[in-house]
């Protein structure tokens, strides 16, 4: 057994089932491990597609998501998806194959300083040496797994791989949680609880790494609290309960803010402020926060008390405080989010972006996972799309990167593959990340991919119009779009150009043996009232 085969071994016994990547020579050691190991190897298009991938594989499965490049370009390419699990907070293994150990710090092709770049972007960056895997895997892993998660990057020279394994495998660590937050943190909480009349909840993307997530709904249930949540805990109690008025900071998010603002306290739980700054909307409303992490926002916030500890813990706690007799009318969520809700579906002549998906949402089964990507649609669909399950729901919001949607749905079919999974993106994401839909083709994975076009990059067009700049540099296509072609990289792709016709190729491929692109061509033009209100 050599150093590359100790690795295969080890990240297999972690629970991991998929490597991301793309190889070249230096790598073919650890590709001739996993073949031999039986550890897939998923051939992605682009390395930023794999680490992407591998983010979403974190997040679904517990394990570390994994992903492997060369060096040079391949490490530079692979540092997109990284940098997203680092702000999105998702286990990773980065592992980028080097020159030999005697070659390193020269001036040879490729070669640069994998540490210096990965440093910025992952929990730690480390040098695999001979007789000394196993032991640096084992720290690496732990490190991934600790809360709060995220991505490490271990260096491999080609000598090392290939050098006779000298360790055992070593021990698989579980991670580390935070510890509890002090008894004497909630008396405060429970007593600011009790004499607020109008408190809502908002709930952030720390809860998303819960070990319990029924606790926010038993929470939720036993205070009555009205809630929301930020993008990417969508899901996490079911947006049918009554008591939920949906996402914050997305479309319409004015409407939002309205009913946020007439509270007389904010209960933050896990709320991460990489997605929006509580400055952004919370104004001169008090808030109470609890979480993993202490609160990091301006000083014009109005902090009036921090439970920091496990969130599993405190919510716990939590469910035994005596609720609060409090002023809502029983029904006031329920009127204000199909206030909301409607306010996000103004007429158009055409095929709306926000009928199209509805449409989407409606031919996806409730347990359906869909997997999307960033641009003035993220806001439509954060704001429209009801989210029944926790994690069906994967959007990047911390790294907000554009070219996520696609390979986060290939992982998602991997991981789930039990699931209907569905990829809604638009056309610019499309651009950037086309040949994925190869890789789909070649695994096997039934996944519509929803296009949505509408000829521009259309958050930044929205921009440029509020700013009153002239439109330049955002315009994807000048003719209108035609039939799409019969095929790319021979997956079959079908227009749409009305609900009914999306709703039947919806419907046809979630039936298929392989992927299908489905090109909705929309009227975007609402997306100036409802994306920025």
């Amino acid at each position: 057994m050599n150093n590359a085969d100790l690795i295969v071994k080890t990240m297999k016994e972690a629970g991991v089932t998929h490597c991301f990547g793309i190889p070249s020579g230096n790598v073919l050691p650890m590709l001739e491990a996993m073949r031999k190991g039986g550890l897939t190897f998923v051939l992605t298009a682009h390395e930023g597609s794999a680490s992407f991938a591998a983010d979403v594989m974190g997040r679904l499965t517990g394990a570390p998501g994994f992903c492997i490049a060369t060096l040079g370009p391949g490490a530079t390419n692979l540092t997109t998806g990284v940098g997203n699990a680092y702000l999105d907070r998702s286990p990773l293994i980065a592992l980028t194959c080097n020159l030999h150990t005697h070659q390193l710090g020269r001036r040879i092709q490729m070669y640069i300083d994998h540490h210096t770049l990965y440093r910025p972007i992952t929990k730690a960056s480390h040098p695999l040496r001979k007789g000394r895997v196993a032991s640096v895997l084992e720290e690496a892993m732990g490190l991934a797994l600790s809360e709060p998660h995220g991505p490490v990057h271990l260096d491999l020279p080609e000598d090392v791989s290939l050098a006779p394994a000298t360790e055992d495998l070593p021990p698989i660590p579980s991670g580390k949680r935070h510890r509890p937050a002090p008894e004497s943190a909630f008396g405060k909480l429970e007593s600011l609880l009790q004499s607020a009349k109008r408190p809502v909840a908002v709930l952030g993307s720390t809860t998303m790494r819960m070990e319990n997530p029924a606790l926010l709904r038993a929470f939720i249930d036993r205070h009555q609290l009205p809630f929301a949540t930020t993008t990417m805990a969508k899901g996490m109690i079911d947006e049918d309960h009554p008591l939920s008025i949906g996402c914050i900071e997305r479309g319409k998010r004015q409407v939002q803010r309205e009913f946020l603002r007439s509270a007389d306290l904010i209960l933050g739980v896990g709320y991460d402020v990489v997605e929006v700054e509580y400055e952004q909307w919370i104004k001169d409303v008090p808030l109470a926060s609890v979480d993993i992490d202490p609160v990091d926002a301006d000083a014009s916030v109005d902090i009036a008390h921090e439970v920091v500890g496990d969130l599993d813990v405190s919510l716990r706690r939590m469910n035994d405080m005596t609720p609060g007799s409090y002023e809502w009318p029983s029904d006031a969520a329920l009127r204000h989010k199909e206030r909301y809700q409607k306010a996000l579906r103004p007429e158009v002549p055409h095929f709306a972006a926000h009928e199209a998906i509805d449409v989407v949402r409606e031919a996806t089964p409730r347990e359906g996972i869909l997997s999307f990507d960033v641009g003035a649609h993220t806001h439509q669909i954060a704001s429209q799309w009801t989210v029944h399950e926790p994690r069906t729901f994967l959007i990047t919001n911390g790294w907000s990167s554009m070219g996520f949607g696609l390979p986060g749905a290939i992982a998602a079919k991997l991981a789930c593959p039990e699931k209907p999974v569905v990829a809604l993106i638009g056309d610019g994401c499309f651009q950037m990340t086309c040949g994925e839909v190869a890789v789909a083709k070649r695994m096997g994975l039934a996944i519509p991919i929803v296009v949505l076009d509408d000829r521009w990059l259309s958050l930044i067009q929205v921009k440029q119009d509020r700013r009153d700049y002239g439109r330049y540099g955002t315009e994807l296509q000048a003719e209108e779009y035609q039939a799409p072609p019969a095929h790319y990289f021979g997956v079959p792709a079908v227009g749409a150009r009305t609900p009914e016709q999306l709703g039947r190729a919806l419907t046809e491929a979630f039936k298929a043996e392989g992927p299908t692109v489905i090109e909705a061509v929309v009227d975007a033009a609402h997306y100036d009232d409802t994306v920025f209100d």
